[in-house]
């Protein structure tokens, strides 16, 4: 059966519509539309849920497309290899794109920002987005000290999050303290006074408790937030990529600094995550960053959470 619509019948249909209904396309609106699509995808900034008593909030600080992913990921696999785990998740292999995003803790009691992104603008936008200003942060925790994590500590006029006190790992900030490294002098080093350093199993926070994983950096840090019974994760840059690192944990990531030491931190403390069926933050994973890991094969796969996170 055909039917043809004619502006009244049209009409009355849009009439019988629900009100939530979206409006009809033309080709007109098609034609409009076409070819000014966005180069990056147009996402929101934050993406707030429940942990217990916690309020937890991811913030994107930054997204970009990077191009020749195997220069980055996979640096001891051949092209082959490369190319047939790609193709079999759906991904391109000419090109990746990259998330950056921080991490906020309501507690209740305390506001605890989980690194700061690129640039000074980049956090504010995303805090702002989220409903935070930066005074309201009483707590900045740094996981490791690559410039991606710690570009919005410091901005042209100086401290951007004035009412907070800082956290790092210590074998982190003892490494960065010794090396030649211009962000590490102009980010970190003007705020040493407010810092305090914690090794393995050190607390943040009652319910948040430091994870050593070392070799992404010399002291690089995951977090484990424990609320009213329940669990969560930052995983910081443990794996940097879902399918080319958390999934292959024992493909090489240029900016692992140990690559043998990061390849073992990922499959022990994704093998316990997997394990224990917690959920997790990660900094570079997919948009909105949350998600979980189940073994599989030799090693893991990443499972974006949907509405688990809203029950």
């Amino acid at each position: 059966m055909s039917l043809t619509l004619s502006r009244r019948n049209a009409l009355r249909l849009g009439a019988a519509l629900p009100l939530a209904a979206p409006a009809l396309l033309t080709a007109t609106t098609v034609a409009r539309a076409d070819g000014h699509a966005e180069k990056g995808p147009g996402l929101s900034k934050f993406r707030r849920m429940s942990l217990g008593d916690f309020e937890v909030t991811t913030l994107l600080a930054g997204t970009r497309a990077v191009e020749d992913p195997q220069g980055i990921f996979g640096m001891n696999v051949d092209a082959d290899t490369f190319e047939k785990v790609s193709k079999e998740a759906f991904l391109p292999t000419d090109v990746a794109q990259f998330f950056f995003t921080p991490t906020v803790v309501n507690t209740g009691s305390e506001v605890i920002l989980f690194d700061t992104g690129l640039s000074p603008d980049s956090i504010t936008g995303a805090l702002g987005a989220a409903g935070y200003a930066p005074g309201d942060i009483d707590k900045v925790v740094i996981t490791h000290m690559h410039g991606d994590h710690i570009g919005g500590l410091m901005g042209d006029g100086g401290e951007i999050f004035t009412n907070a006190s800082y956290i790092t790992g210590a074998a982190e900030h003892n490494h960065w303290s010794g090396a030649d490294n211009d962000n590490f002098k102009g980010k970190v080093a003007p705020l040493n006074d407010k810092f305090t350093m914690l090794d393995d199993g050190g607390s943040v926070a009652s319910g948040i408790t430091a994870v050593g994983a070392f070799g992404h950096t010399p002291g690089h840090m995951t977090y484990m937030l424990e609320s009213g019974g329940k669990q969560m994760m930052l995983i910081a840059d443990l794996a940097n990529h879902y399918v080319w690192s958390l999934a292959h944990p024992e493909w090489e990531v240029r900016f692992d600094m140990d690559k043998a030491g990061a390849a073992a931190s990922r499959k022990k403390v994704l093998g316990m995550i997997a394990a224990d069926r917690v959920p997790i933050v990660g900094y570079h994973m997919p948009w909105p960053g949350v998600g979980f890991v189940a073994a599989k094969d030799s090693g893991f796969e990443y499972v974006p959470a949907t509405y688990q996170m809203m029950l």
